[in-house]
């Protein structure tokens, strides 16, 4: 039973009624969110974010490589790293990481937030344990409702990362408000959105992979006779959470290469049937799974090291030690 079809199945058809309905449905979810969640996840987010950008960038770059001459051309990723760092120094290395902290931080913490308060609503009233089905619907919720919250930091970010000159004077945002501004002020609130679609679909891969996370660390538990919500080591969380990425990131990588292509200033497609089919005629199968290389070498630590603070800061936070 999911957070928001379940009231809808049992409202009343008289409109008014549904509103009642959803209204107090949606009261009594306010009531399980925790903003412990927020801080923990909002933590772990930051964290990562800071320390792996430089790999971030690398793998955007890669993903929006069509051939197009205004691109540098990189033979792979220390290639490109060690390409960046002569023309442009650390400074290179960390275009867009205001943006990309700004987004991680408050996705993670909102998605963390939002997805522990639907699976406390769903779990009103139960003794059982959650399905994988519903762990898979509750983060799917949550994915929703933060895309739709950060979208435009995201898109932000991936115009900052793609800005390719070395010369201040010439690239064409000067930092995340002012790319903001002028994004908005051009392109109106769909520039603001651009990649959203793609990013819904998006939504699948958390999804999947808290799934997929959820159901380790439940059977592990068992595996040890001890409550799920138990505390592990560091290096039990670590393990986990890079198995459920990978199993995420293998499924679902393809949509990232279609978001960040659409949201590239430096091409226009007219939408995601034109991404695909451009990229399938030019560059076959392989072309929707550049960049996963450098993304996965990023998305690993960067998972395991948000997962590894964000159980262990809401453990203290909750006050759930054991």
């Amino acid at each position: 039973m999911s957070a928001v079809s379940a009231p809808q199945r049992a409202a009343s058809p008289d409109p008014a009624g549904q509103r009642v309905s959803v209204a107090a449905s949606l009261l009594r979810l306010s009531t399980h969110i925790r903003y412990e969640n927020l801080a923990a996840g909002l933590s772990g987010g930051v964290i990562s974010t800071v320390v792996l950008h430089p790999l971030d960038l690398v793998k955007i770059r890669f993903a929006v490589s069509d051939g197009l001459s205004v691109r540098p051309q990189y033979d792979g990723v220390l290639h490109c790293i060690k390409s960046i760092w002569r023309m442009e120094g650390v400074r290179g290395l960390y275009q867009g990481v205001t943006p990309n902290v700004w987004g991680a931080g408050a996705s993670w913490g909102l998605y963390f937030l939002f997805y522990n308060a639907i699976k406390a609503y769903t779990q009103e009233g139960r003794t059982a344990e959650l399905s994988a089905v519903e762990h898979l619907m509750s983060a799917a919720e949550a994915g929703m409702l933060t895309l739709c919250l950060t979208n435009p930091v995201w898109v932000t970010k991936t115009r900052l990362v793609l800005q390719y000159t070395a010369d201040p004077s010439k690239k064409q945002y000067g930092g995340m408000l002012d790319a903001l501004v002028k994004i908005y002020r051009h392109e109106g609130i769909p520039g603001l959105y651009r990649g959203f679609l793609p990013g819904l679909v998006g939504t699948s891969h958390a999804a999947l992979q808290f799934m997929a996370y959820e159901r380790l660390k439940r059977d592990y538990s068992r595996a040890k006779e001890q409550p799920s919500e138990s505390l592990l080591c560091p290096g039990e969380y670590i393990a986990m959470a890079a198995v459920s990425k990978v199993f995420a990131v293998v499924i679902t990588y393809p949509y990232q290469v279609v978001r960040a292509r659409l949201q590239d200033q430096h091409n226009n497609y007219s939408g995601i049937a034109d991404v695909l089919g451009k990229t399938w005629r030019n560059e076959g199968l392989e072309g929707f799974y550049k960049g996963m290389g450098p993304n996965l070498l990023r998305v690993i630590p960067a998972c395991s090291i948000t997962f590894l603070v964000y159980e262990h800061v809401s453990h203290v936070l909750l006050n759930q030690d054991h």
